[in-house]
């Protein structure tokens, strides 16, 4: 048993939708002015939300990324705001968009210190290059996702499609550091 309980925070959580129709980024700019819309140098459209603070990318194809929100709910929440206020300024918007979660990034404290050199031996498809990076890129295959662990006991945990996946892959891994010693507490 872990002698301390990690703290999790997610920092961002990465949505795709579709609206399955085409879409007239023109028409949305001259309706809202707010969005940043610069074709030259970028297809998509940026719609941002103050509540959820998110930015959604939108694109001719109907598609849309959604970038910025701290949970799963949240970033299906900011889609179906995003949908509702184009319809609302007069956009026709058939369907509602289906949200798919594409990653989840969330930041950890494990409340104490890590031995990076002995992990970076001990753990399977490890990398560390503290000359490159600082931290050891840790693969995952269940669930898969990478995480970044630091000397400092904080890691960077990438790559989950839902939030419990992030919670098993630190948990996972922090008994996995525990139980080959690799943990340091003061």
């Amino acid at each position: 048993m872990p002698q301390t309980k990690p703290i999790v925070s997610v920092e961002n959580v990465v949505a795709s939708a579709s609206v399955d129709q085409k879409m007239d980024l023109n028409e949305i700019t001259k309706t809202f002015p707010d969005v940043e819309y610069h074709p030259d140098q970028f297809p998509g459209l940026v719609f941002r939300l103050k509540t959820p603070k998110t930015a959604t990318l939108i694109f001719t194809s109907g598609k849309m990324v959604c970038t910025g929100s701290k949970s799963e709910e949240m970033a299906r929440k900011a889609v179906k705001t995003v949908v509702q206020k184009l319809r609302k300024g007069g956009i026709k918007v058939k369907k509602d968009a289906t949200v798919q979660i594409q990653n989840i990034v969330a930041s950890i404290n494990l409340g104490g210190k890590i031995h990076l050199e002995q992990a970076a031996r001990t753990l399977p498809r490890s990398m560390y290059e503290p000359e490159q990076f600082p931290g050891l890129i840790h693969r995952m295959l269940d669930p898969k996702t990478v995480i970044l662990l630091f000397s400092s006991g904080k890691l960077v945990c990438t790559g989950a499609k839902q939030e419990p996946d992030v919670y098993r892959s630190v948990n996972n891994l922090h008994a996995l550091l525990e139980e080959k010693n690799l943990m340091i507490y003061d």
